[in-house]
């Protein structure tokens, strides 16, 4: 008896409709993308000073924010605190900051450091906030507005223990 095979023929792979589905996917997904613009600020960790050689320097400041959730505390790290900035409405006051640190810049014109130190709760929007007032401001010249640099190089830390918080901490 005689076995009948039957005739196989290949198969043949149909991917236009595949094909189609490029074509439109594609084009739509180029036109969505969100491409996003990143930007890196260059920072870096404050210097530990000795203190003694650095008191010699009268013209020297050593810009220091430290940010409470109370204040912004603002001082010279030899010459000890220079202004404390209370908040206003439960939020910090940035523009009196502002004002502060563009009077720190005309009287030592040629300092660029600065250190901003945070508590460990502060958060991300208030820091950014600081940091953006320290390093550049806007002022009025022949009628227009100019972004002026203020303290671009920061430095960022943590915020020492208030002295009080430490007493308390002592008597436990």
């Amino acid at each position: 008896m005689k076995a009948r095979r039957l005739r196989k023929t290949a198969a043949h792979l149909e991917i236009t409709a595949f094909i189609n589905l490029i074509v439109v996917l594609v084009p739509f997904l180029l036109s969505v993308a969100v491409f996003t613009r990143l930007a890196v600020i260059d920072l870096s960790l404050p210097a530990q000073t000795t203190g003694k050689a650095e008191q010699l320097k009268v013209d020297n400041l050593q810009l220091e924010i430290v940010i409470r959730p109370d204040a912004l505390e603002v001082g010279d790290r030899i010459g000890g605190l220079i202004q404390r900035i209370a908040d206003v409405n439960g939020a910090h006051d940035i523009k009196t900051l502002a004002a502060l640190v563009h009077e720190l810049k005309i009287k030592f014109p040629k300092q660029t450091d600065a250190t901003v130190l945070s508590e460990q709760n502060t958060s991300y929007d208030t820091l950014v906030q600081v940091m953006d007032v320290v390093r550049a401001g806007h002022t009025i010249e022949n009628h227009q507005i100019v972004r002026t640099e203020l303290f671009p190089q920061i430095s960022i830390g943590d915020a020492p223990i208030p002295k009080q918080n430490v007493a308390l901490a002592a008597k436990r």
